[in-house]
């Protein structure tokens, strides 16, 4: 199998500094198949371009390629969009996700990659070791269930395999499956939820996800661009729309919607006597875009073969 790293980047010329060098220590290994790492580049203010251009130079491996892909409009920035440009110029049969806070293990590929044996398998999520407040949390496995008219998620324990979603920032998927489902959906720019969204079509679509505790990688997220450029308010509030995207979008069941429009005002009320205010700005954000967000609900509906509370069933363990 082919292989295809792709490692967004926005400001992060020094955890590209620090990382880099251990994915390619990580992939040197491989020889089952060519490797090509691409870093798509977002509209980077710091000395990112350069750094990624030295990397790319210094490779010296034949099976192993650099490239990247510059993104200069600042319309056009955003996690999804990044990845999604990545994707488009990547040849690999395997499409490992890493963010650039990510540092795998060696050794970590092998476990990963003999689960796409099976057809059916769109994607296989790693172990995250996530550094959080200066201690390591074992993370990787996603557990949901529906509550009070939202899918809540959570993290699950580490010793089963199934999953609800894999992780867009430490996860190998299977690019034809990828390309079916239409890779990343940009509604849910700048960040969250949105490898929740294309996991969870995935599932509905008919294929299968694992999470491989074999497979590890170091995660540390107080480095990466989300907690270091954006306030709390702002990312509460893009939570929240994104929650609401998410329920939308994907959830076809009459039950589930009913529910959903039912505990509304529930969450309303809880949110004006906590004063979380964001939990409004969220909602008001999602109904401007609820066009956009019913075009893109009638698009994925047509590869739906599954239930939702089938789905839930299966996760929620």
């Amino acid at each position: 199998m082919n292989l295809s790293f792709i490692i967004p980047n926005y400001n992060g010329e020094a955890i590209l500094k620090k990382n880099l060098p251990k994915v390619l220590d990580a992939v040197k290994e491989y020889k089952k198949g060519s490797v090509e790492i691409i870093i798509p580049n977002d509209p980077s203010t710091d000395n990112s371009k350069k750094v990624i251009k030295d990397f790319i130079e210094s490779i010296t491996e034949k099976h192993i390629v650099g490239k990247t892909i510059e993104n200069i409009n600042k319309k056009e920035a955003g996690f999804s969009k990044n990845v999604n440009r990545g994707v488009g110029i990547a040849t690999g049969d395997i499409l490992i996700l890493l963010n650039s806070d990510v540092a795998p293990h060696k050794g970590f590929l092998e476990p990963l990659l003999k689960h796409f044996e099976e057809g059916i398998v769109f994607g296989v999520g790693c172990m995250d070791e996530s550094i959080e407040n200066g201690e390591t949390v074992l993370r990787g496995r996603g557990v949901g269930k529906w509550r009070r008219g939202f899918l809540i998620h959570n993290k699950g324990e580490n010793d089963k395999n199934n999953t609800l979603w894999v992780s867009c920032g430490s996860g190998a998927f299977r690019k034809s499956i990828w390309d079916k489902l239409g890779g990343l959906d940009p509604l849910f720019n700048p960040f969250y939820w949105e490898d929740i969204d294309i996991s969870y079509r995935a599932l509905k679509a008919g294929y299968s996800l694992i999470f491989e505790p074999e497979s590890r990688v170091r995660h540390e997220h107080e480095t990466g661009a989300i907690k270091t450029k954006f306030k709390a308010n702002q990312i509460k509030k893009i939570v929240y729309r994104n929650q609401f995207t998410f329920v939308w979008k994907n959830i076809t069941e009459q039950k589930l919607l009913l529910s959903h429009i039912l505990w509304l005002p529930y969450h309303c009320v809880k949110a004006v006597s906590h004063k979380d205010w964001n939990f409004f700005s969220g909602l008001f954000e999602a109904l401007t875009r609820y066009s956009q967000i019913q075009i893109s609900r009638n698009k994925v509906k047509k590869i739906f073969i599954r239930k939702d509370s089938d789905i839930l069933k299966k996760v929620n363990i």
